[in-house]
């Protein structure tokens, strides 16, 4: 099947039409019509983006599973971010890096969060064992209750995935 085209004139005219319902659907579960109208562009971004092969029959359910998306990336990324700056609070005040610096490492944050989604869990867990608390390879398997052998092949199975997702 070939991607449905959308023409400039048919994408506004469905912007236009559901665009309305979209925000009010995003603001009754954010509470805040700034962060409802941001994330309803993500969510057209999405659309413009997905490429569907067939009509879509069902628009609002469409929009509604995109934005639904879009609003998990959305509250993981601000969950990582106050988790991130609750860490950061703990710090001297000689280390607090600046806000560019900010932005900068919670965006490596998301990115390795994200890539981290496509491993097993006991992969992700050994990671960050390894990463955060610095453990080594058999005090991690100890933990985990797995050989250090699995503790090697988990450790390659997030990195490469770390790997491809940055680059």
């Amino acid at each position: 099947m070939t991607p449905q085209i959308l023409t400039d004139g048919a994408f506004r005219a469905f912007y236009r039409e559901h665009n309305p319902w979209l925000q009010g659907w995003l603001r009754r579960r954010l509470g805040c019509t700034e962060q409802a109208a941001d994330l309803a562009q993500d969510t057209y971004l999405q659309y413009l983006t997905s490429q569907p092969t067939e009509p879509i029959i069902e628009p609002r359910a469409y929009l509604t599973t995109l934005a639904k998306r879009v609003l998990f990336n959305f509250w993981r990324r601000r969950d990582l971010e106050h988790s991130y700056l609750e860490a950061l609070s703990a710090s001297p005040a000689q280390y607090v890096p600046s806000e560019e610096e900010r932005a900068l490492i919670i965006d490596t944050l998301t990115t390795i969060d994200h890539a981290l989604r496509g491993v097993p869990p006991l992969a992700k867990q050994a990671f960050l064992l390894s990463q955060l608390y610095e453990m080594p390879y058999h005090a991690i398997a100890d933990q985990l209750g797995i050989s250090v052998m699995t503790v090697r092949r988990y450790m390659k199975q997030a990195l490469t995935a770390c790997c491809l997702a940055i680059h």
